[in-house]
Order: structure tokens, then C-alpha cells, then sequence
């Protein structure tokens, strides 16, 4: 299915710490086993922003970033045979090949099939699809959500419901199934249980609705912004707390607060100092604790091994551990049947052009989730 270079506009990064620049790019037809897609919705998430700050190690520049978006499969390359033009998609920044030894295990969703090109910023043949000005630009996370068309490995594409808004399950990308998969498949909560959650982004408010939705009897928020408090209780928080108002370490205000600890914790900033508060604010004998947020590289954790053999557990999270083509799909189903909450995360809309205005209401904690529309 031969098809041309396609000429669009992309938020290009061409260099670290620097704005967003609004080019016209040049899109190459996908290759064998790739897809090329019409973005309609993307939206903005931290992830980008560390990698443009340039802390990302594995950030390349120029590059197109963007990973939590949704659209339309426009053409395809040889061999690819789940997806046809007009298929209603979302991009997967983890991909499921279904045949590598990490897919064939139940207790992973971290497919390795294209692991190493895509943490270079390129497609599974070593090269990209995308140039400005003549210069060759990077993928971001396989995906590059940031163009108004993207091309992307046929492993890492979900079809999903054509009936389901793509301005707003573009974040089933990303944060939403992050967080909610954490309590789902990470932690397994039960019903009863006593929560905490560090960081009331957008990642910790899904927390919050998975809670809430496993059955948690107790969910407390925390967090040193008072002003999302109110979005955390509508999610589902019983109660929320500020470290700020407590002279003591907050997991010794929760461990008072809770008789002993709670049942689950979860961090949700990337914040190793809140990471080991989260593990020791968890119960003896039985706490686990979830590390969702992603730390800045070469950052270590640390605690006293007694806090482990004394029976917490401590455990982290990708992508929610959703094996992704096989879960994308269903999780859009459950916010289709209202089980899961999606339109509530999005706080601002935009046009695609105000891309920067986004990261600065995220910068500013203004925001849970500014979509931006092609």
C-alpha cells in the first residue's frame, strides 16, 4: 500500500530547555510492520516536560515528544495485518508484540520487542520517519503524539471503539491507566482497605478512582498543594493531608492516623525521599507499597532493610501493568460503561498551536491533564 511523504504541522523540541517550536514537518509512509496515524487529540503529561528540561538521559533533540494521544490509522505498511486505514487508535508508548518472553509471562506488561531503537528515538529499523528543514528528527517513547500525523511500530498501536471521544481518551495513553493499574495489578487493594496516595496530579487522582472502585474503605490523599484537595475528594479521597501542617514526618502523622499504617501506599510524584514515606507509612506485616511516579535518573532509594523484613513490601509500576493492545481497548470500554472516570482528568482544551501554554499550566499545578486539539 504504497503512499506518500505527508507534509503537517509538530511541536518540535530542538533543543533542551528551549519552548516548543510549531514547524511544518515532512511524515514518511510507514515501512513493513508500521502504521502511520492522523493524531486528533494529544495531551500534555510530565513525562514530556522532564525530557525536555534535558535530565532525560535517554533524551534525543531535535525530536517530536507527546506520548498520550489518540486518531485515526491513515495507511500501513507491508505486513501489517490487525490494522487498516480508519481504525480508531491510541498510540502505546509499551508495546505487546505477543511474542517475546516478557509478553508470554502473565506477570509482566514490559514487551523488549523494540526496547532498545525506540529508547534511541527511532523506529525498529534504526531510522526516522520524521524531518524538518532538512534535519532528521527523533521519536519520542515510539509514539511522538506531538505531529499532526506520527508513525509508529504496528505493536504499539491499540484499536480501539470508533465511538469513543478521542479528546478525551487520549489519556488512556498515559496517566490514567497508570494509576489505575497500579491498584488494580500492582497492588491487587481489596476491598476495606486503607489507601494513602502521594501527588494529586493526574496520575494520583486515577489512584484515587481505582481505590475507590476496588473498594478501599479509607483513601488519603497527600499533598503540599492544598488546592487539590477538593478534585481529590470528587475522585473519591476520604480525606486529605498537607505535610506542611504537621511538624512530624508524614509517615508518622499516618501511622498514628491510621492505627499502625495503611494497607496500601502509592506514590505518585517521583520523589525518592516521598518514596521510602510512602513505604514506612505502610502497616507492619502486610503493607505494599507502589512506586508510580518515575525518578530523575541515577536517583536511589532508601530505607532500613527492617521496615521489609518486617513485612512491607515494596513494589513499582509501569504503565499500570496493562499488557497494552490487549487492555487499551478494554479500558476505553469501561469508560464508555462509566465504570472508570476519563473526562474528569481534563481540565483545560486547547488548540494544538498553545502546546507551550500546557506545559506552563502543568508547571504551574493549574492543570490535571490540557488536551490539545488538531
Amino acid at each position: 500500500m504504497a503512499s506518500a511523504v505527508i507534509k503537517c504541522k509538530a511541536a518540535v523540541a530542538w533543543e533542551a530547555g528551549k519552548p516548543l517550536s510549531i514547524e511544518e514537518v515532512e511524515v514518511a509512509p510507514p515501512k513493513a510492520h508500521e502504521v502511520r496515524i492522523k493524531v486528533v487529540a494529544t495531551a500534555v503529561c510530565h513525562t514530556d516536560a522532564y525530557t525536555l528540561s534535558g535530565a532525560d538521559p535517554e533524551g534525543c533533540f531535535p525530536v517530536i515528544l507527546g506520548h498520550e494521544g489518540a486518531g485515526i490509522v491513515e495507511s500501513v505498511g507491508e505486513g501489517v495485518t490487525k490494522l487498516k486505514p480508519g481504525d480508531t487508535v491510541i498510540p502505546l508508548y509499551v508495546p505487546q508484540c505477543g511474542e517475546c518472553k516478557f509478553c508470554l509471562n502473565p506477570k509482566t506488561n514490559l514487551c523488549q520487542k523494540i526496547r532498545v531503537t525506540q529508547g534511541k528515538g527511532l523506529m525498529p529499523d534504526g531510522t526516522s520517519r520524521f524531518t524538518c528543514k532538512g534535519k532528521q528528527i527523533y521519536h519520542f517513547m515510539g509514539t511522538s503524539t506531538f505531529s499532526e500525523y506520527t508513525v509508529v511500530a504496528d505493536i504499539s498501536v491499540a484499536k480501539i471503539d470508533a465511538a469513543a471521544p478521542l479528546d478525551k481518551v487520549c489519556l488512556l495513553g498515559c496517566g490514567i491507566s497508570t494509576g489505575y493499574g497500579a491498584v488494580i495489578n500492582t497492588a491487587k487493594v481489596d476491598p476495606g482497605s486503607t489507601c494513602a496516595v502521594f501527588g494529586l496530579g493526574g496520575v494520583g487522582l486515577a489512584v484515587i478512582m481505582g481505590c475507590k472502585v476496588a473498594g478501599a474503605s479509607r483513601i488519603i490523599g497527600v499533598d503540599l498543594n492544598t488546592d487539590k484537595f477538593a478534585k481529590a475528594k470528587e475522585f473519591g479521597a476520604t480525606e486529605c493531608i498537607n505535610p506542611k501542617d504537621f511538624k512530624k514526618p508524614i509517615q508518622e502523622v499516618l501511622v498514628e492516623l491510621t492505627d499502625g499504617g495503611v494497607d496500601y501506599s502509592f506514590e505518585c510524584i517521583g520523589n525518592v525521599g516521598v518514596m521510602r514515606a510512602a513505604l514506612e507509612a505502610c502497616h507492619k506485616g502486610w503493607g505494599v507499597s507502589v512506586i508510580v511516579g518515575v525518578a530523575a535518573a541515577g536517583q536511589e532509594i532508601s530505607t532500613r532493610p527492617f521496615q521489609l523484613v518486617t513485612g512491607r513490601t515494596w513494589k513499582g509500576t509501569a504503565f499500570g501493568g496493562w499488557k497494552s493492545v490487549e487492555s487499551v481497548p478494554k479500558l476505553v470500554a469501561e469508560y464508555m460503561s462509566k465504570k472508570i472516570k476519563v473526562d474528569e482528568f481534563v481540565t483545560h482544551t486547547l488548540p494544538f498551536d498553545k502546546i507551550n501554554e500546557a506545559f506552563e499550566l502543568m508547571h504551574a499545578g493549574k492543570s490535571i491533564r490540557s488536551v490539545l486539539k488538531f
